[in-house]
């Protein structure tokens, strides 16, 4: 097969560019490592109308196309996708709503939204003492879905859970888990740590990006949750190593997540388009549908039903003196 062309639409400004520019890196750095292949990025300057626009002028001259950072955009690209018979792989959006949106059409490589606290919550469950569980959600549909999960998962786990907007009693042990936006979250933690009785523990979204540090005050101790950290050991089958990707990521320090994850989706199309020998998207489908690998990122398998992901697992983290570090867990029973 020819040189392929993958196409991709970022928020390289506006209101996602923190991780929609990390993404555009991450990919170059992918490209300096893939023979055969050209990425061509444009800039959906965060904005759903603006996305719509770039991914149709993409899909025009591009083989391959790669979906945007960001649930809101991701769920955008879905309907445009399916508009327009196209298929587009989903590194960015992880809201279960979107990974489920267009069956045939999108193929999603991060974990949904609904297993983000998977980890923190089985780290919970593992401690002697089980206490209460406040969850406090932001706005939009991302922070319900993952808010959502975390009260399903740990009422499994045996954890009483409680929403932060319901009458609480902090008089005794207590912890906290927060999904919302970076802003809300960085409120959220910053005011649990100055308040009387402060939380046992707290997990928070945002706290599985290195920004995070810079924007609380104090971040000794907090849990976050991630896509990706690095040092997972992970043995990659398509795409690059870990090590190799780390050696040559443009901005010449460890990348967050967004970065991996858009890396893999590019290696995980580009793989799927020579397994199929085609472009045609129903070929691409069943290709990755068939598809139980590993990459850089992390386990890979989608349902065939709708490419939603179901194999790769979210990574618990913590902070500690100023560095973020990945946590030792029990893994997840099947």
């Amino acid at each position: 097969m020819s040189c392929l062309r993958v196409g991709v639409a970022l928020s390289v400004t506006g209101r996602f560019a923190r991780f929609g520019a990390q993404a555009a890196e991450g990919l170059h750095s992918w490209r300096e490592l893939t023979d055969g292949v050209e990425v061509v990025v444009e800039d959906d300057e965060s904005d759903p109308r603006t996305l719509r626009a770039r991914l149709h002028g993409l899909a025009a001259r591009c083989d391959l196309l790669l979906g945007p950072y960001s649930t809101l955009l991701a769920r955008g690209a879905a309907e445009v996708a399916s508009a327009e018979d196209l298929l587009i792989w989903n590194h960015g959006g992880s809201g279960d709503d979107v990974q489920a949106a267009a069956p045939g059409h999108v193929i999603s490589v991060l974990s949904p939204t609904s297993r983000y606290a998977e980890p923190f919550v089985r780290h919970l469950a593992d401690r002697e003492e089980k206490v209460p569980l406040l969850l406090a959600q932001g706005r939009g549909r991302f922070a319900r879905q993952v808010i959502a999960g975390a009260q399903r998962h740990a009422e499994h786990m045996g954890i009483t859970t409680v929403r932060a907007d319901a009458p609480f009693t902090r008089d005794r042990p207590w912890d906290l888990f927060t999904a919302g936006t970076f802003e809300e979250d960085v409120d959220t933690v910053t005011a649990a740590r100055t308040a009387p009785g402060r939380p046992r523990i707290i997990g928070a979204v945002a706290a599985g990006v290195r920004e995070f540090a810079d924007a609380v005050p104090d971040s000794n101790g907090v849990l976050g949750v991630a896509q990706w950290f690095p040092g997972g050991h992970r043995r990659a089958e398509i795409g690059p190593s870990e090590n190799d990707f780390l050696a040559t990521f443009t901005r010449g320090t460890t990348p967050d997540y967004p970065a991996v994850q858009a890396a893999a989706a590019a290696a995980l199309a580009v793989h799927c388009a020579e397994a199929a020998g085609s472009r045609d998207r129903e070929a691409l489908w069943a290709a990755a549908t068939h598809l139980r690998t590993s990459t850089m990122f992390g386990d890979f398998a989608v349902a065939a039903e709708d490419g939603s992901q179901v194999g790769h697992r979210m990574t618990l983290v913590r902070w500690d003196e100023g560095r973020l570090g990945a946590l030792e867990s029990r893994p997840p029973k099947p």
